[in-house]
């Protein structure tokens, strides 16, 4: 870039096209948002068959293009913003030395050059003459002898009038920089011409947040940064102090980060996490699309003999290595497959909002790295008057999160129907690395205490991003090896809970009630008929002499259940709710003193 062009340049007029793609892209937003949440809410109300679904279907897509365009939009935002701060900054280097230059009545030329008047002591009754000197920091050679020269210049003006060459010429470089910097950035945040917004849009997108993230390191840091290590108050605080232009730029750059950082209000995470589960929903696809192209071949083809006809005929045989490279590439493609799966199950909760009077979901973490991982609650937590968290236990992860994901919305449902008109947030924590096997990963306490510190810094966001008039009352719920994870995290941490909920436990490291941190008498336990679990774990994950939440001397108190085995705890029968769930429900609206509890065990009798 050279002198006259950066002269002209106005940063200021970048930052204002900065501010309209930014109202475009919040005017999408709230386009998507009416339409996920009033629109279609209110349409699955009043309408049902083919004709309700297809134009469910339109206004899903409508809203697809909206979310698009919001994303696309704050992109091109933080891009132009990013650029005027760059450029900026070297505009203001060169005004700085132009008004140094013109302080000594220097003359700074078109092309940066800078001309100096006649100065110094008179040789003959002379001046020393003026001149023109340009910036040699090209040329380390020529700098070097540039340098000589007016050191040995008999005009003192010679040595600033270089010194200000050169720092013109760095200016200049800068600002060239800057554009070479975003210009290709800028080009690449264009959409097809088409109406439909594809996998492979959506794959380019995440590129585009990557692309635009990269070059916006010097924007970003001029802002307020998030407090390392912070703890979820702290976040809040961060959070509050920043601009909307600012909170904008994070969630359109940093959206992985703002989505996954406790103490954020819920809306904020939702829509950060959203735009990371539909960047990698698009680019799984096409992943898997180009994976499955590569599909080698299983079995081999020989040439052989009919024995009936004599005729020759191709015959497909199992060959042993063309087997092994199949199944490879088949354990990959599951692998893919199971990830878009559990994005798939996420959008359909998104999509169920509004049936049966389910509430709007909120996506509160979601990442594909590892097993996946995935946080959704079934109405806003910060608003409720009642939160419910649930911990799956063993082979939780994103591909199979549906069934997770179900059982808090039959949780929801009952909890909303005993409420008496509070409300009620129940929240799917996939938030840990769970134990993939039941026989070579549960037995080993790491995963609970490797997730345990994430769970309790979880629980923390949840009590500061509240905003309710009145505290929350929150209830955690826990299944298999995920009481076990609760149990270390009251073991080792703070665990900000009113009440706790038990099911099929295999021990939960701690030996008593009284040790999970909640109020003497809030600590409730299922163990249904034909349960292994918990008479199999009490060996690997009881506290003291193996005590689990099933014996009476944990301190429990024991509800009473009508499912069967490890995984019928939050069934519904044809004719409604069944005990297990319902129990379950009535405490998480605070009336556990309702709630049916098994009998006493007899002191004669053997065995839990």
């Amino acid at each position: 870039m050279d002198y006259v062009t950066l002269k002209a340049l106005k940063p200021s007029e970048y930052s204002d096209a900065a501010d309209g793609f930014r109202a475009v892209s919040d005017m999408a937003c709230a386009a998507k948002d009416r339409i996920d949440m009033q629109i279609t809410r209110a349409m699955k109300k009043a309408n049902e068959g083919e004709a309700a679904d297809a134009a469910d279907a339109e206004l899903r897509g409508l809203a697809e293009n909206f979310h698009y365009t919001q994303i696309e939009c704050g992109l091109v935002s933080v891009a132009l913003d990013g650029f005027a701060h760059d450029v900026g900054a070297a505009r203001k280097k060169l005004d700085a030395v132009v008004e140094e230059a013109r302080a000594r009545k220097f003359t700074v030329n078109s092309d940066g050059s800078v001309s100096y008047p006649a100065a110094g002591e008179k040789t003959d009754g002379r001046l020393p003459e003026g001149g023109t000197v340009g910036s040699l920091a090209d040329d380390p050679t020529a700098a070097a002898i540039g340098r000589y020269a007016v050191g040995i210049d008999p005009n003192p003006n010679a040595r600033y009038a270089q010194e200000y060459a050169d720092r013109i010429a760095d200016a200049l470089k800068e600002a060239t920089e800057a554009d070479e910097k975003w210009a290709p950035k800028l080009r690449a945040l264009k959409a097809d011409d088409d109406l439909t917004v594809s996998d492979r849009d959506w794959a380019d997108t995440k590129k585009d947040t990557a692309g635009v993230l990269k070059g916006a390191e010097n924007y970003l840091h001029s802002m307020k940064e998030p407090p390392k290590h912070g703890t979820p108050q702290e976040n809040a605080e961060w959070w509050k102090s920043l601009t909307d232009e600012e909170r904008a730029a994070y969630l359109a750059v940093h959206p992985d980060l703002i989505g996954w950082t406790d103490g954020l209000p819920a809306t904020v995470r939702d829509e950060a996490n959203r735009a990371v589960l539909a960047e990698s929903r698009g680019a799984s696809q096409v992943e898997l699309d180009a994976w499955l192209a590569k599909e080698p071949t299983r079995f081999a083809t020989i040439h052989q003999a009919n024995p009936n006809t004599g005729e020759y005929v191709d015959v497909e045989v199992r060959d042993p290595e063309r087997e092994r490279v199949w199944q490879a590439w088949d354990a990959e493609r599951r692998l893919l497959q199971g990830r878009i799966d559990g994005m798939d199950a996420i959008q359909n909760r998104f999509d169920a909002t509004g049936k049966r009077g389910l509430p709007e979901a909120y996506l509160l973490g979601f990442s594909t790295e590892g097993d996946g991982r995935a946080i959704v609650a079934n109405g806003n937590p910060d608003t409720a008057d009642h939160q419910a968290v649930y911990v799956p236990g063993t082979g939780s992860e994103l591909g199979n999160v549906d069934g997770d994901i179900n059982r808090m919305v039959n949780v929801w449902r009952e909890a909303d129907a005993k409420a008496g008109g509070k409300s009620v947030s129940t929240i799917t924590w996939v938030g840990y690395d769970a134990p993939d096997s039941v026989y070579t990963d549960a037995p080993f306490p790491n995963y609970a205490y490797d997730g345990a510190p994430k769970f309790n810094h979880f629980l923390d966001g949840l009590e500061a991003s509240h905003s309710g008039e009145s505290a929350s009352h929150r209830t955690v719920i826990a299944h298999s090896y995920g009481t076990t994870l609760v149990g270390a995290a009251a073991q080792t941490g703070r665990l900000d809970a009113d009440d706790i909920v038990f099911a099929g436990s295999p021990g939960v490291r701690v030996s008593s009630a009284d040790e999970m941190d909640v109020p003497k008498g809030h600590v409730w336990n299922e163990d249904a008929k034909g349960d292994p679990v918990p008479g199999i774990g009490r060996w690997g994950h009881g506290g003291r002499r193996f005590v689990i939440p099933s014996d009476p001397e944990f301190g429990a108190n024991q509800l009473t259940t009508d499912t069967e085995g490890h995984s019928g705890y939050w069934d519904e029968n044809p004719e409604g709710p069944s005990q297990s769930l319902l129990n379950q429900a009535l405490v998480v609206v605070g009336k556990g003193d309702d709630v049916p509890l098994k009998p006493p065990p007899d002191p004669w009798s053997h065995g839990r």
